[in-house]
C-alpha cells in the first residue's frame, strides 16, 4: 500500500517527531511510504522550546527508502504547494496526519482540502492530544484551537488514539462516530535502548553511589514536577542525603517557580536540575543511571518517557490518570499514585530505596507492543478503508 505520514520535522524536535519517524520506518517494511514534514511549526520566538530549534543532536532518522518532503513552513504557502506536488507525485492510498496542536492546523487543513481536489487519499488523524493543555488555558487560542481542530478533524475516514478514555473524549468533543476511532498501542522506543552499566552511567553524570530518582521530559504545569520535589523534601534525611533527584527537561512553563522550589529545598544539594532539551546521546546515560523514574503528571493522554523507562526495565512511579492506567497497567514495574499526592510518591520512594539497599532486583520485563505491532494494526485499518472505497 502507498502511505504518506505527516508530522513535525527534526527542526522542531519533540516526542511526536520521534513517533513520526518510528511509525514511518515500521510501515515502510511492507509498504511504499512517503513523509511530509512540517518544518517550521510557528515563528521561532513564539515557541517555548526555541533554544533547541534546528540543533542537530538526534540520531534517529527515516530509512533511506522513504521519500521525505522537508517541508511545510508556518508562513510559506509556496512550501504548502510543494507538499501538494509531492503528494500528487506519490498518489498515496492513505495519509496519516499527526494532531497535537492547533499551531499547525492551517497547514494540515490545506492538505485536507487539496487532497479532495485530486489526490483523494483516505485520511487518518492520529490524536496525540485531545486538546493541548496550554492552548486550553489561553481563551483566544482556545477558541481558535477548537475551530481549527474541528475544521481538520471532522469528516475524515478514521482516527487513532491510545486509550478508550480518549476515544470517548474525542467522540464527544469533535462529534465523531466512535466506530471510526481506533485505539492503538504506543510502540516501545527501542532505538533509545542503549544500556550502560549503572555505576559507569552514574560516574559519567558525576553522581556518587546514590539512589537516583529521575524525572525526564518537558517541564510544564500539567507534568506535576513540584509534587515530586515536595515528595523528595519530605524524605527522611537518612534517605534524602543518600539520594540524587535528577530533574531533566526543557522548561516550557513555570520555570521560575520550579527553580525557587529547588533553591529553597532543605536537600537542594541533592537535587540536579538540567533545564534543557536533552540530545539523544544523553538519554541512555540518564535512564541507565536511574533507580526509579517518577512521572507525576496531573493529566496525560500518553507518555513517550514512560515507554523509554519501561524499555530500560525501570520501576515507574506514575500518576493514576485513566489513559495511563489503561496502557501502563500491565507493566509490573508501574506504581500508580493519585495525581498531586506527594506523600504517596514519598512513601513509594522510601519503599524502593529500601528494596535497592537490600539488594532486591527491581528490574522488570516489558510486554508492550513494538512499532512493528503498531504498523500491522495500522495496516489492518488501512486495508479496511481501501476495501470500503473499492466496494463503493
Amino acid at each position: 500500500m502507498k502511505i504518506c505520514v505527516v508530522g513535525p520535522s527534526k527542526r522542531f524536535f519533540s516526542g511526536i517527531t520521534a513517533h513520526t519517524i518510528f511509525l514511518a520506518n515500521a510501515l515502510s517494511k511492507r509498504n511504499q511510504v512517503s513523509v511530509v514534514l512540517l518544518r517550521n511549526l510557528l515563528p521561532r520566538f513564539l515557541f517555548p522550546g526555541r533554544e533547541h530549534v534546528g540543533k542537530d543532536q538526534y540520531f534517529i532518522d527515516f530509512t533511506p527508502d522513504i521519500d521525505v518532503y522537508d517541508g511545510m513552513d508556518y508562513n510559506s504557502p509556496r512550501s504548502w504547494f510543494g507538499a501538494y506536488k509531492f503528494l500528487k507525485r506519490h498518489r498515496p492510498d492513505v495519509i496519516i496526519i499527526m494532531w497535537w496542536s492547533s499551531s499547525v492546523a492551517h497547514m494540515q487543513i490545506f492538505l485536507k482540502w487539496v487532497n479532495k481536489l485530486g489526490i483523494r487519499a483516505k485520511i487518518i488523524v492520529e490524536m496525540h492530544e485531545v486538546v493541548d493543555p496550554l492552548e486550553e488555558r489561553i481563551w483566544p487560542i482556545r477558541i481558535y484551537s477548537r475551530v481549527a481542530g474541528r475544521l481538520l478533524i471532522r469528516g475524515l475516514d478514521a482516527y487513532t488514539t491510545y486509550s478508550q478514555v480518549d476515544k470517548g473524549r474525542i467522540a464527544d468533543i469533535y462529534h465523531i462516530d466512535k466506530e471510526k476511532i481506533h485505539v492503538l498501542p504506543m510502540g516501545l522506543y527501542e532505538e533509545y535502548f542503549q544500556p550502560i552499566d549503572q555505576v559507569s552511567a552514574k560516574q559519567e553524570l558525576c553522581i556518587d553511589k546514590e539512589f537516583v530518582i529521575l524525572y525526564f521530559g518537558l517541564i510544564r504545569q500539567y507534568k506535576g514536577v513540584p509534587y515530586l520535589v515536595e515528595a523528595f523534601n519530605s524524605l527522611p534525611s537518612s534517605i534524602a542525603l543518600r539520594s540524587r533527584l535528577l530533574i531533566v527537561g526543557e522548561v516550557w512553563e513555570e520555570g521560575e517557580m520550579l527553580q525557587k522550589i529547588v533553591d529553597t529545598s532543605p536537600y537542594k544539594n541533592q537535587i540536579t536540575l538540567v533545564r534543557q532539551y536533552v540530545p539523544d546521546s544523553m538519554i541512555p546515560k540518564y535512564f541507565s543511571a536511574s533507580d526509579v523514574v517518577v512521572l507525576p503528571y496531573l493529566r496525560a493522554s500518553g507518555s513517550a518517557v514512560a515507554h523509554i523507562a519501561l524499555t530500560y526495565g525501570k520501576p515507574i512511579i506514575l500518576s493514576d490518570v485513566p489513559a495511563l492506567r489503561e496502557y501502563m497497567g500491565d507493566y509490573q514495574g508501574t506504581i500508580f499514585v493519585k495525581p498531586g499526592d506527594s506523600m504517596s510518591i514519598r512513601d513509594n520512594l522510601v519503599s524502593l530505596y529500601k528494596a535497592v539497599e537490600s539488594g532486591q532486583d527491581v528490574h522488570y520485563n516489558s510486554t508492550h507492543s513494538t512499532w512493528d505491532d503498531v504498523a500491522r494494526q495500522y495496516e489492518t485499518i488501512i486495508e479496511s478503508l481501501i476495501s470500503q472505497g473499492t466496494a463503493k
